[in-house]
Parts: C-alpha cells; structure tokens; sequence
C-alpha cells in the first residue's frame, strides 16, 4: 500500500511551505492539491492557483511524488495546460502526477456557460485526454475537435517522464473507465455519494469490479480517496479501518486529507503524526 495526502491550497505560502516538506518526512507516497477555481465545501476561504502551489511544493521538496486532484476540462485547455504539466514535472525532476477527471459542477459554469449533460460532459473528457495525451508525447499537433482545437501546438522540450507524465484518472461510468484503462497509470475513485460508512465501502467495492470487468486482470494502480464519508484521520484506529478496507478490495494508494483547524477536514496533526509513525509502516 502507498499512502497520499491532499494539502488544500488555501494557506499563504509561509504557512503551506511547511506541510508539504512535512508530507514528504512523514514518509507519504506522494502529495495532491485540489485543481478548482472554488471548491463546494469552501467557497467563502482563500483559495490559491494549482499549478503554482505545486511547483512551489517541487522546491521545498525531493522525493515525494506531487498532483492535481483533479484537473478537468471545466477551465484548462489542453495546449496550456501542457505547458504547466511540462513545467512542474521539469522543475520536481520527474515527480508529477496528473490526475484527471471530467469535472464538477461548480467549475462548469463559473466563467460562464450552459452546463453540459452527463454524456456531453464524458464526450468533453474523452477528447481532453486523447488531446492532451498527443500534446505531451508529440510537437506541432493539429486536432479539431468539439471541444478543443489546437493549430500547431509546439510542446517543446516533451516531458521528463516518458514518455509522458503518468496519468491518474477519476472514472466511474463505463466509458470513463474504458478511456482510464486506455491512457491511465491508475484510476482514481471518491466512491458513490452516501452519508453511511459501510454504504460508502458497498459502491466502493462495486466501482472497483466495474473495473475488474474493464481491465481484465492486468496490474493497474487503484488510488481510493478515503475521506467522502467521514474524515478518517479522526484516529488512528479510523484510519488503519479504512486502509485495510481499501486492500481487501485491490486498492494500491490511499489518499487521506491535511487536518484542518476547522470544518471539513478538521482535525489534530498529532493524529497525523501518529498514523504516519505506526500505521503507515506496518502496512508497507
């Protein structure tokens, strides 16, 4: 089992600094921060840039593996966002981690716009991907498509992962998953809405056979995201339940959440301290 942590970009640089070189001396496997323009649970906090936190978090670090959680094609366009993937995974010497997911509701509309229906929104992600995959891996792409259009995009100097960096992709309907065995490193699930714990772990596990149909058999990293139902850095205890929970279903990461002072997510770093000294090195 590999072990990640989400660091909300929501603290000034001062603060924020000192949690992710914190992360990577804790031993996490690698470390995320949330790709939205506003996110529901904190529309009214500070919120800071993705691309910029995580380059900033590639020159306070060395090891620990860095990504968005996730990018969507609710406000990126694939050509300019290969120039800042080329960047962070140039400036973090090959540590970056691209999740990718079709995207939310409240970055769909935000700069404008109708939001698209559920197919519409998979046929979006779908032509985001293939683009974004041809951009990173070839210079002077052409591609027109129904939602984005690139006329000779130049995507010097390529990735230093190749032959690109590896895509983490949020899928949960047929196609999605499908396009995530196609042009993923590992796929990437919150699980199914539900305010019940044992519920949550049910569509869990039925996302993760929807899987096993698709992939058929081959190695494939499963990433679960373990706090949608309740925050599982309340304790130790809490938090080894879910891991062992993860493994018995086939899950390869989990990803856990900074502990907040407050709100969503709040919680006591000493929990953190503690899980990182005693339960993450039992379960490696």
């Amino acid at each position: 089992m590999r072990f990640g942590i989400t660091i909300l970009p929501e603290y000034r640089w001062p603060e924020a600094a000192p949690r992710w070189r914190r992360a990577e001396e804790l031993g996490f496997d690698h470390a995320w921060t949330y790709d939205h323009l506003t996110w529901s649970g904190l529309q009214d906090a500070p919120w800071f840039g993705t691309t910029p936190t995580l380059t900033a978090a590639a020159l306070v670090t060395s090891t620990i593996k860095l990504g968005t959680f996730v990018t969507s094609p609710n406000f990126r366009h694939p050509l300019a966002l290969t120039r800042d993937i080329l960047a962070i995974d140039d400036v973090s010497n090959g540590r970056f981690l691209c999740g990718v997911g079709s995207g939310g509701s409240i970055d769909a509309t935000i700069q404008g716009g109708e939001a698209l229906s559920p197919r519409q929104k998979v046929d979006r992600f779908a032509e985001f991907v293939v683009l974004l995959d041809e951009l990173l891996t070839t210079d002077h792409v052409d591609f027109k498509g129904e939602y984005f259009e690139t006329r000779n995009g130049r995507t010097l100097p390529g990735c230093v992962q190749q032959p690109r960096v590896p895509f983490i992709m949020a899928a949960n309907g047929p196609r999605s998953l499908k396009l995530a065995t196609k042009y993923g490193a590992g796929w990437l699930t919150t699980g199914g809405e539900s305010d019940d714990y044992e519920s949550w772990l049910g569509s869990v596990a039925e996302l993760s056979r929807r899987l096993d149909d698709v992939v058929e058999d081959r190695p494939f990293d499963r990433y679960l995201s373990v706090d949608s139902v309740h925050y599982c850095l309340s304790s130790a205890e809490a938090f080894e339940d879910v891991v062992g929970r993860a493994a018995e279903l086939g899950f390869t990461d989990v990803i856990t959440h900074w502990p907040r002072a407050e709100g969503v997510y709040a919680g006591s770093e000493d929990v953190l301290e503690n899980v990182a000294a005693d339960v993450i090195p039992r379960w490696r």
